[in-house]
Parts: structure tokens; C-alpha cells; sequence
């Protein structure tokens, strides 16, 4: 999947499942609600135990499209796509990481927080800008970065649930991410993996206005 094909695909999904925990099984588990939940786009952050392991178990699966996350250097991006990930992202903008991704011809989200940053990991060639952690203002913060900027694809994930989802899209969020309001803690240590199901049934019903 190019850049492109998959920076349209996300455009259409409005959502993708980020998880990060310390142990690779509940990585796994969880992850797995999320699917049965309807992601289609999912991430394992490189904080994971034995994360390529899982981006290529997962990556193999038709009709998903996995990408990693705190990829903080050129030799992780390569790393990445060698597992199978289509989109890499990160919690800074680095120029390194960004130039590795084109080079490696998959999609790039640095983390971003203000709209210099945003500005700059757009024309150092960043199809999508990660805003994180998310502003004092959520939704319109974003309505009014992209009231200069519109071309800038931005994609909120810190604090983004099924119950705020709506109103960052509704902003003009090209996309958004869910951790830990999907993936709660308390849930995945007890191993209530329907419960994350039915969350991400409600996350992604939300981004998709039904």
C-alpha cells in the first residue's frame, strides 16, 4: 500500500486502534477485540515486547493495514516495514524518520502540537500530522489551525473516545486514533477482551456519524 492508498483509506476508515502495553499475548488479545470490533487500521507501538512479531502476524491478514508507533529512528522505520507496517508513526517531528518512510515508500505521522510543527513535518514530506498530546480547546483548536492551513491532515489520539470522536471530525480531523479509551487498562489486565470490542464498535460508529 502506497502512501497515498493508504492516507485515502484512512481518509475513509476515520479511525485507527493504537495500543501500547508491556506484555505481547495481551497485545494480541486486545487487538484482536478491536478487529472483531470493525478496526481495519490498527498500531502497535515499538514498546511492545516482540512487536515485528506481531506487525508481521497481523500484517499478513487481508483487508488490515498495520503500522507501528514511537518510531524515533531511521533504523526502527526500516525495521517496521520489514515486519510489514504501511504507516509509521511518531510521538516528534524528525526529519530522519520522516525522509526514511518516503525512502521506504509507506506513510508518516509525526506528533505534532503546534501549527509550526504541523507546518514542518508537511513539507519535510509527512502525509499526516499526529496531534499529541492534544491542545486545551480539542476541536476547535483544530478548526482554527486549519482555517490558514487546510491542507494539513491532522489526527488527534490523546484523549479521543466514542464520546468526543464525533466533534474532532466534525472539526475538520482528517482522521483519530484510540489508546486508552479504547484499550483500558483495567479491561485488558482482567482479560475482558468484549468489553474493548464493544468499545471499538462505539469508537468507530462515532468518527462514522451513525
Amino acid at each position: 500500500m502506497t502512501p497515498d492508498a493508504f492516507t485515502e483509506f484512512f481518509g475513509q476508515e476515520k479511525a485507527s486502534a493504537i495500543l501500547r502495553t508491556d506484555d505481547a499475548e495481551t497485545a494480541a488479545l486486545a487487538m484482536e477485540a478491536a478487529i472483531r470490533g470493525g478496526f481495519r487500521i490498527i498500531e502497535f507501538t515499538l514498546t511492545i515486547p516482540d512487536v515485528y512479531q506481531l506487525v508481521r502476524n497481523f500484517s499478513s491478514r487481508e483487508n488490515l493495514v498495520v503500522g507501528t508507533g514511537t518510531v524515533m529512528t531511521a533504523e526502527q522505520a526500516h525495521l517496521s516495514v520489514e515486519a510489514g507496517a504501511r504507516f509509521l508513526v511518531s510521538p516528534v517531528v524528525d526529519e530522519a524518520v520522516i525522509t526514511a518512510a518516503n525512502d521506504l515508500d509507506v506513510a508518516s505521522m509525526p506528533g505534532t502540537h503546534t501549527p509550526t510543527e504541523m507546518l514542518r513535518a508537511h513539507r519535510a514530506g509527512a502525509q499526516l500530522c499526529k496531534l499529541f498530546p492534544c491542545p486545551e480547546g480539542g476541536p476547535d483548536w483544530v478548526r482554527s489551525v486549519l482555517g490558514p492551513m487546510p491542507f494539513l491532515k491532522i489526527v488527534p489520539t490523546n484523549g479521543v473516545d466514542h464520546h468526543n470522536a464525533g466533534e474532532w471530525i466534525a472539526a475538520g480531523a482528517f482522521a483519530t486514533g484510540f489508546v486508552a479509551p479504547l484499550f483500558q487498562a483495567a479491561d485488558m489486565a482482567a482479560g475482558r477482551w468484549d468489553a474493548i470490542e464493544e468499545r471499538a464498535r462505539k469508537c468507530l460508529a462515532a468518527v462514522q456519524g451513525r
